[in-house]
């Protein structure tokens, strides 16, 4: 979505559920977040909410959608409640592909992007409690090869840290390596050439990072992270409909295409393909699925009398780890726990959630608040507008308010709105009148070499430069702009449509602006 991934620095401060405390400081001070204590959970509020008022505002759900659909347009999505162990409310709406009448249901199964990350945190807590790994095991306990820049760091992040944002990689470490094809195996080694934020006194968000958590994990059954997801926790729970492989999103029958928007229509977007990412954004379910992970994490592990996740490991997982994101303009801090979003609601109840978002066309979210033993989750097939977290909002403003207490659709749609911007320091910019001249082609070509993101080759075809990057090249033109300066275009899940990179050529090097958000954007030859 500067990119889409890089803005979503601004979706966190909107989207990470509001907590308080005083987290932050002391993981400057200790180097390590507290353990969980009476000291650092937020109280319980002692009044109960009125069951009649749980009643009515599931009963506004199918009007609070229909009007999130009327206002946006967009093609399907699909929501689900959970009361205590039990799925009250379920129910599809919309096409599964704009200009058909492919109906949502409840069984439709979406891409949830992001929110794979809660659903595999909830993975590795059942592994903590069979004893496979803890939280603290180090990463390169069962993935050896596992570096960072910084040799100590390396030998002691650990699964907690990544799960945590917490380990020092850059924000969004690795997202255009996958853009440009590199596979999952390839992406975490060239992880080490990035430079490090301070270790376990920062909060990065990164796919990849966690995913090498993931990875650890994973080795330590002696399987592969689909199959591993498959068998502790979608079996278990009877999810038939969920998967971490694309493969088997693809193959489903009744699936909801991703869609973004062009002028007032929404079109199908370019097939996104996340499996390098699996664990942190790899997730197709249904909404009768996630409903049955969701009475599993309400149950603290336990789903119809048998016990699926162990409590301790869980209870972990949706704790306050690192402070996410500053308070401010009246906003609270935000907090982080191992793949959840954790803090307190208006009303001072303690709550855990997520969103997801691809840019080519999927946007989710869950809210769960134990001490009212509810959670929800919407699912939708259309680029992040904000359409979950206004309806997930305004439920939840029903259940302990009797009322909606904010305009959560105009605050959505205000803070969401630069994320689909089109990146780069051209955008809008005139050409020069009378650039100066670019050298002899010839003297741009030849093979370029960088580390993180692998060799550039600049050729001339037809009496115009060629980029091709990537591992099966991408092939870029670039048009001259000014001097040793020229531009090229980008579309994907990390470049808007409209996004323009300069491709700045210097003496024996050339820096290509869109991939140097970290300093890594320079290749020489």
């Amino acid at each position: 979505m500067t990119g889409f991934e890089r803005r979503r620095r601004l979706l966190r401060t909107v989207l990470l559920s509001p907590a308080y405390g005083p987290l932050f400081a002391s993981i400057a001070a200790h180097g390590k977040p507290p353990r969980d204590t009476a000291a650092t959970r937020t109280r319980q509020p002692a009044a109960p909410i009125p069951p009649a008022q749980i009643n009515d505002a599931i009963a506004q759900l199918d009007r609070l959608v229909n009007a999130q659909m009327a206002r946006t347009g967009v093609p399907g999505l699909a929501v689900a409640v959970v009361r205590g162990a039990r799925t009250v409310y379920a129910k599809g709406f919309g096409t599964r592909q704009a200009g058909t009448r492919q109906p949502v249901d409840a069984d439709t199964v979406f891409q949830l992007a992001s929110l794979s990350k809660p659903v595999g945190a909830s993975v590795v807590a059942r592994q903590v409690g069979l004893g496979s790994v803890s939280w603290d095991t180090k990463v390169r306990d069962h993935l050896p090869w596992f570096s960072l820049a910084d040799p100590e760091v390396s030998k002691e992040v650990t699964i907690a840290d990544l799960y945590a944002h917490r380990s020092g990689l850059p924000d969004h470490a690795g997202d255009r390596l996958e853009d440009l094809g590199f596979d999952r195996d390839e992406i975490l080694r060239r992880l080490r050439y990035l430079p490090l934020h301070p270790f376990r006194q920062s909060y990065f968000y990164t796919n990849f990072g966690l995913t090498a958590a993931a990875e650890s994990v994973a080795a330590a059954a002696h399987t592969d992270w689909a199959s591993l997801s498959e068998q502790a926790i979608y079996q278990p729970l009877k999810m038939t409909r969920t998967s971490s492989r694309y493969a088997d999103f693809a193959a489903r029958e009744n699936r909801a295409v991703g869609h973004v928007k062009t002028g007032d229509h929404w079109v199908i977007g370019p097939a996104r393909m996340p499996d390098a990412q699996s664990p942190a954004g790899g997730v197709s379910s249904s909404v009768n699925d996630m409903a049955r992970w969701l009475a599993m994490m309400l149950g603290n592990g336990m789903l119809d009398g048998q016990r699926i996740v162990e409590e301790a490991p869980l209870n972990a997982a949706i704790s306050k780890q690192v402070q996410s994101s500053p308070p401010g303009n009246g906003r609270p801090a935000g907090f982080y726990g191992y793949g959840f979003n954790v803090g307190i609601t208006a009303a001072g109840r303690d709550t855990y959630s997520h969103s997801g978002a691809f840019a080519l066309g999927a946007a989710t979210n869950f809210v769960a608040v134990p001490s009212t033993g509810l959670a929800i989750i919407v699912l939708t097939n259309g680029y992040p507008i904000g359409v979950p977290e206004t309806i997930t909002a305004q439920f939840f403003d029903l259940v302990q308010f009797g009322s909606i207490q904010r305009d959560w659709a105009s605050l959505y749609a205000g803070a969401l709105a630069g994320l689909l911007k089109p990146e780069g320091s051209l955008v809008g910019a005139q050409r020069p009148a009378a650039p100066f001249p670019a050298r002899a082609l010839s003297a741009y070509t030849g093979t370029y070499r960088n580390d993180y993101y692998g060799p550039l080759q600049v050729s001339e075809q037809n009496g115009a430069l060629l980029l091709g990057i990537g591992p099966v090249p991408i092939i870029v033109p670039v048009t001259h702009w000014d001097g040793d300066v020229f531009t090229f275009t980008l579309y994907n899940e990390n470049a808007a449509p409209g996004t323009i990179s300069k491709a700045s050529f210097l003496s024996d090097r050339v820096t290509l602006e869109y991939y140097d958000e970290d300093g890594s954007g320079t290749f020489v030859r």
